[in-house]
């Protein structure tokens, strides 16, 4: 396991990487039409909140988390005597989700890992939706993931948005990037669901993030 930026293609200067080793941004994603999306880094440092105790209460048997950042939402689900492992391609990420007491993996989550087939919940939260850039293929490989009668658990986009583009992560200094991502909202997801034969079983708002529990069309579990 690499726990610092050695061997990453995030060295150096990189803002997500020098988020995590601070804790705090600010940091900005940067799309490819000039938007610039504010990251809620000290969001991923902290406690969870009853937004994100929502999704922790809706989790059953093992969970994968994708996109694990430092690890919050694994940590408390271990915290609470349920399993979870962390997944993420940034190794100061897994790094730190170790370090404070969670189980992690840097890897991608088209890698091979541990248990396919056999995940009770797998998380998609944080906007990571968006990761590789195609939310059908990434949800295909998450089915893949999933024992055949569980479910995944996504965070959309508060907005109507059906987007696919490049994007960098940047701060006052400088950027990294570029790598491909999407946005997402609940029209999208609703409409990639039925195409890979996904049910909506759960969708909820807690402010201003939505969230949506998706399972197999055959699976009778309910999120509980």
């Amino acid at each position: 396991m690499t726990t610092d930026e050695d061997g990453s293609p995030c060295a150096g200067g990189d803002p997500y990487a020098l988020a995590l080793r601070t804790g705090h941004g600010p940091v900005y994603l940067r799309l490819a039409d000039g938007c610039r999306i504010w990251m809620p880094v000290h969001r991923w440092y902290a406690h969870p909140t009853l937004t994100d105790e929502s999704v922790l209460n809706r989790c059953v048997g093992s969970v994968l988390d994708v996109g694990c950042g430092p690890g919050r939402l694994c940590r408390a689900l271990l915290s609470r005597g349920v399993f979870a492992l962390g997944v993420d391609v940034t190794p100061r990420a897994a790094a730190h989700t170790i370090a404070l007491g969670g189980i992690a993996l840097c890897r991608s989550i088209f890698d091979q890992l541990p248990a396919e087939g056999g995940w009770q919940t797998v998380l998609l939260i944080d906007g990571n939706i968006g990761i590789g850039g195609d939310p059908r293929a990434l949800l295909g490989r998450c089915i893949q993931l999933t024992a055949p009668t569980e479910f995944l658990l996504v965070e959309v986009d508060p907005d109507d948005v059906e987007e696919r583009c490049t994007a960098r992560f940047e701060d006052t200094h400088g950027h990294e990037g570029p790598f491909p991502w999407a946005r997402l909202g609940a029209s999208a997801l609703h409409r990639i669901a039925e195409d890979l034969t996904l049910n909506i079983t759960d969708q909820w708002r807690y402010g201003h993030r939505r969230f949506l529990a998706l399972g197999r069309q055959d699976s009778v579990s309910e999120p509980r």
